[in-house]
């Protein structure tokens, strides 16, 4: 079957094969698990990815307008398996080192926002940024001072694939800008941090936390993998 190499052609198509190959019974499982957000079509995620990747290997990635179209189409969609369709297309079409695609990853983040897309795209916005370094600063300072929770979780958690190329000073700088909230995944996210930079450099982490007052959750989290 010929498939339009078009957003609309590509949605039409990963509709059809997602419907018919979730399992509903799995899907009620899965929408709970999200607090019944989303729906879902009820595949596992090396379901979906298993038909995702092969489809776009085959025919093709966008990029630019069309990208961008292809991730409003998915998103306008109630199904998260759409989402996360789109959300690895993104991924693929890193490659392409295209220097505006960190607006589409952002555009994502607070559109259908919830932890599990969030956290993926935070991380392609960590590789983007080691691809335009020069981008990092401005966008990310803009994403912890603004008012929106998943912009500040991806401004706190962007580097967790970093190790030793790690901005530390970023990083607990960023941390203490939201350390008096109440709001629980900033405080798990500001702790992920932590404890994956702790991997690299414990003993930065361990001197962060003791001269500053956090969160206790933040503190836990983050000294997890340390002896004391």
């Amino acid at each position: 079957m010929s498939i339009p190499n078009t957003a609309e052609g590509y949605l039409a198509h990963l509709k059809k094969v997602f419907a018919d190959q979730g399992d509903p019974v799995r899907a009620e499982g899965q929408m709970a698990y999200l607090r019944n957000q989303f729906e879902h079509y009820g595949l596992k995620a090396p379901e979906w990815v298993n038909i995702v990747k092969p489809f776009y290997r085959e025919n093709g990635l966008f990029s630019g307008e069309e990208l961008r179209k292809f991730a409003r189409l998915c998103f306008e969609d109630d199904h998260r398996e759409l989402h996360y369709a789109s959300i690895e297309m993104v991924q693929l079409a890193q490659k392409l080192k295209d220097p505006k695609l960190i607006q589409l990853i952002e555009w994502q983040m607070v559109h259908r926002s919830w932890w599990d897309t969030v956290d993926w795209l935070s991380k392609l916005a960590g590789i983007h940024f080691l691809q335009f370094p020069e981008q990092k600063i401005a966008i990310t300072n803009r994403w912890i001072e603004s008012d929106n929770l998943w912009l500040k979780r991806a401004a706190i958690i962007f580097q967790l694939l970093y190790r030793d190329k790690t901005d530390e000073a970023l990083l607990f700088d960023y941390i203490l800008r939201v350390k008096d909230s109440k709001e629980f995944f900033l405080q798990k996210a500001a702790g992920w941090a932590l404890r994956n930079y702790s991997r690299t450099n414990p003993e930065s982490v361990l001197t962060f936390t003791g001269n500053h007052k956090l969160a206790p959750l933040t503190v836990r989290e983050g000294l997890r993998l340390i002896k004391q």
